[in-house]
């Protein structure tokens, strides 16, 4: 359709027949995402609430259909990137989250990190000054008070305010780290995100919500003994990009049910959907994993890992 025929169907609009304005509707959501713009400057144009509360609707299902099928490609494609995944869970609230900000910032932090560690250090020590820049240069650290606001979930928001829940923490810092040459990479904790270095049979762990505080296997053996769950592997081992994407929906689900948001809390799980098959989903059952994070402030279950 020309530029023109696409601003005379978004004027039908305005039509009070219903029949008019649904099949109108159902035209404009197989045009896709390129029908965005038009859509934006009705909007401005228009005067009657009504209509600006339909365009506003078409656009978020334009956006989240989208959405959906990026995940899914993401998936199909290997989920390479953790940062290009972790960005399109944030455009489900923030479309206009820009990747190259959210990149340039990592970049920047990484640079940093690269002038305080060497090669040669022994991994604790690389640990420890990578804590150094992180949570004093950069004053990265916990949101306690907002443990489960939807915004803790944003990666790009973490990157601004500094503050953020366990599994965002924990990107920024393992991003940083493997572009640093560093063998870190994600644990899927139950309730409790966490790191892992591990290179040549060597590992230990690193609780990043607690400002990096380096862990022992019998560190996470007693806390999964609290737990009253049987050990794993998933509880030890490093875990892959999707399985930290799928963490980041389960708690971004939660955050929105915990405010009552029921109809955001449905649309995230079907985003989880694109991302999971059945086998994920016995393996967390069998495993005893959590939906969401809980707050390791307000967890008795969590003490031994601060």
């Amino acid at each position: 359709m020309t530029n023109q025929e696409i601003k005379a169907l978004i004027s039908l609009l305005d039509d009070e027949d219903q029949e008019i304005s649904v099949h109108v509707e159902d035209k404009i959501v197989s045009l896709g995402e390129p029908v965005i713009p038009f859509l934006e400057e009705h909007w401005e144009e228009s005067i009657n609430p009504e209509v600006q509360k339909k365009i506003e609707d078409l656009i978020h299902k334009l956006q989240y259909e989208s959405l959906l099928s990026r995940l899914a490609t993401w998936r199909k494609t290997g989920g390479q990137s953790l940062i290009e995944g972790m960005w399109l869970v944030n455009t489900y609230q923030y479309p206009d989250a820009d990747l190259a900000v959210i990149n340039k910032t990592l970049d920047q932090i990484y640079y940093e990190a690269w002038l305080h560690i060497k090669p040669d250090m022994h991994p604790y020590d690389q640990i420890k000054a990578l804590n150094h820049v992180l949570f004093r240069i950069y004053k990265f650290s916990a949101n306690t008070k907002n443990f489960h606001s939807p915004a803790n979930s944003m990666l790009h928001l973490a990157l601004e305010t500094q503050r953020g829940n366990p599994l965002t923490l924990c990107v920024i810092y393992l991003t940083v780290a493997q572009k640093l040459g560093l063998p870190v990479y994600g644990v899927n904790l139950p309730n409790l995100f966490i790191l892992t270095y591990k290179k040549d049979g060597y590992q230990f762990y690193i609780n990043v919500y607690n400002r990096g505080l380096i862990l022992s296997k019998a560190d996470i053996d007693s806390y999964i003994l609290q737990l009253n769950l049987h050990p794993v592997d998933i509880f030890y081992e490093p875990c892959s990009n999707p399985d930290i994407i799928k963490r980041a929906l389960r708690n971004l689900a939660v955050s929105f049910e915990k405010l009552n948001e029921t109809e955001k809390a449905t649309e995230v799980n079907k985003l989880l959907d694109a991302l999971t098959d059945d086998s994920d989903t016995v393996l967390r059952q069998d495993a005893g994993e959590e939906e969401n994070e809980s707050n390791p402030e307000n967890n008795e279950d969590d003490e031994p890992l601060e």
